[in-house]
């Protein structure tokens, strides 16, 4: 396998369903999208790498963020025009995921400051970057480019609150106690 062509030192690709020939600027809003999410999957993976002893729902938090990682790539085949995507049952399990590590935590009624363990930290880096990674697909959707799925969509707008509620159930089993903001006057 050769890790580059050269083809691409014009500030051209193709896609999934370019037509023959046919090349994209690299800066079209699709590849933004396409990096926002590449982007994301690496932070899902360097979180995983240190979820290993995270127990929730009989799963590893590596397993789930395995998981999390596969329908990332999902979604980028169907940014990229190869006919895939996340689909609604995925959605409902993610879903469900996310109330379960709910009910595990003391409810909220305020902000939090982000941090505690290092995993926490982390998955509030992968926080931030799903709001933007999913600002980007439904931009991409909204502007008539590229059709996502309503099912893509909706997977990449539960992720925030994944990783939310894995950072919180860290620190909840760390006892790492949380800590709304302080406004100033």
């Amino acid at each position: 396998m050769v890790l580059f062509t050269g083809k691409g030192d014009d500030g051209t690709t193709k896609l999934f369903d370019s037509p023959s020939g046919v090349r994209v600027l690299k800066s079209a809003p699709i590849f933004e999208c396409l990096g926002q999410l590449d982007e994301l999957n690496t932070l899902v993976g360097w979180c995983k790498v240190i979820a290993t002893d995270l127990q929730m729902l009989g799963r590893t938090g590596s397993d789930v963020l395995a998981e999390v990682q596969n329908h990332l790539f999902t979604i980028q085949a169907e940014v990229a025009g190869a006919g895939k995507f996340v689909a609604h049952e995925d959605v409902l399990a993610l879903s469900s995921m996310i109330t379960m590590i709910e009910g595990e935590l003391p409810e909220i009624k305020t902000f939090l400051v982000p941090g505690g363990t290092e995993f926490a930290a982390r998955c509030d880096m992968a926080r931030a970057v799903s709001r933007r990674a999913e600002r980007r697909l439904v931009a991409l959707h909204e502007s008539g480019e590229r059709a996502i799925s309503e099912s893509s969509r909706a997977y990449a707008n539960r992720l925030s609150s994944l990783f939310y509620a894995l950072g919180r159930f860290a620190n909840a089993h760390a006892r790492v106690p949380e800590h709304q903001p302080v406004y100033d006057t």
